[in-house]
């Protein structure tokens, strides 16, 4: 297999895949079943994958409109946006970092989808905002906004008052102040 061959990019897509899939989903299972369906789906129209183009900006489209048609099929289901359900029958973690993780989580279930979408693609994944835009279907500036709202919501959630608020946590210092490129 060529190393830039289409199949070694979607490989070395996966784990990136599956970080934007679980802070999509909120859900380990959910997001490895969007990464498999969006593997399958870009393997099935490969022939469709414009060569010279980010195979990685392709797979992330397939899959936030998955992730997009699942919600819309999802919206008769009963909902637990405050997590109190769910609250009672999660294990709490009794490692600090993996609490800060599940407080980030939370936080970024909190944000309308196309802000956390946004947010998760230029600030965690390192994308740069053409790419976001053309993920999300939008322009640049609207990525822009939606990311500075959703930095701003998140500093919020999150109490967050000063650099000092955050701990070492990668996502959560990439979400709220790394800055892509313009």
């Amino acid at each position: 297999m060529a190393e830039n061959s289409p199949k070694e990019q979607m490989l070395k897509a996966i784990p990136h895949l599956r970080a934007f899939a679980i802070s999509l989903s909120g859900s380990v299972d959910k997001a490895d079943d969007l990464v498999q369906g969006a593997l399958l789906k870009g393997l099935t129209h490969l022939d469709k994958f414009e060569p010279g183009t980010s195979m990685q900006a392709w797979l992330f489209t397939i899959l936030r409109n998955d992730f997009l048609t699942q919600a819309r099929r999802k919206k008769r289901e009963v909902e637990d946006p405050e997590g109190a359900w769910a609250e009672n029958v999660a294990v709490m973690p009794d490692q600090g970092v993996r609490l800060d993780v599940k407080d980030m989580l939370r936080a970024l279930s909190k944000l309308p989808v196309e802000q956390r979408e946004a947010l998760l693609l230029v600030g965690a994944e390192g994308l740069s905002y053409e790419d976001a835009a053309r993920i999300c279907g939008t322009n640049i500036g609207t990525i822009k906004s939606r990311i500075n709202r959703a930095r701003n919501r998140l500093a919020e959630l999150m109490s967050f008052e000063s650099d000092d608020d955050l701990g070492p946590d990668r996502l959560v210092k990439a979400a709220l102040f790394m800055h892509a490129s313009p």
